[in-house]
């Protein structure tokens, strides 16, 4: 496997990685490429398969795991995996680009773990937990209980924020936009 750089971006679910990956998909001086990572549940609202996520069954999941097919993957809830496919890899760096992944905590540290020097890690941490609670609720995509599960987990994400190599905090998007961005271009340059 032909290896690239990586950028990780994690957070808990709430916290803004998307929109800021999104931000930086967009900034063409830094020849990023966004990681489409599979999972086993179903699609929300709009996701498109292939585009959003590889949507997989769990036993397709599973039989992929199997394979040896993921570089890491992670059962985030009981029956409901994540995971970055090796394939997906192999395809950005064939395109002479930088990976960016928009992924969980754990999955953050593992593609940190399996790339070491090639890989920055930055976490995207809420300004509190009573605005991700806020930030939950107001995407309207999610159950009052299935919310309480996030913010659960979001308490222990939040306590591994000092694994990472950055931490930004998105209590103002377009600060956390541009400083984001600064820590990435400071990596590509190095």
């Amino acid at each position: 496997m032909k290896t690239g750089k990586c950028i990780v971006l994690s957070a808990p679910s709430g916290s803004g990685k998307t929109t800021i990956a999104k931000h930086l998909l967009a900034q063409e001086n830094l020849n990023l490429a966004f990681s489409v990572s599979a999972t086993s549940r179903p699609p929300r609202g709009q996701e498109v398969d292939g585009k959003d996520y590889y949507f997989l069954s769990e036993a397709a999941f599973k039989a992929k795991i199997a394979e040896g097919a993921f570089a890491e993957y992670e059962e985030v809830y009981p029956g409901m995996f994540y995971g970055t496919l090796k394939s997906e890899l192999d395809r950005i760096w064939a395109l002479g680009k930088n990976v960016v992944f928009d992924i969980d905590v754990v999955g953050g540290l593992n593609i940190k773990k399996q790339f070491p020097n090639n890989t920055l890690s930055i976490f995207i941490k809420p300004p509190s937990t009573e605005a991700l609670a806020e930030r939950l609720r107001q995407r309207g995509t999610d159950s009052t209980d299935k919310i309480a599960m996030r913010l659960d987990k979001a308490n222990v994400e939040m306590a591994r924020a000092n694994e990472f190599d950055a931490v930004v905090v998105n209590d103002h998007l377009e600060t956390a936009k541009s400083e984001t961005e600064e820590y990435i271009s400071n990596f590509l340059a190095g």
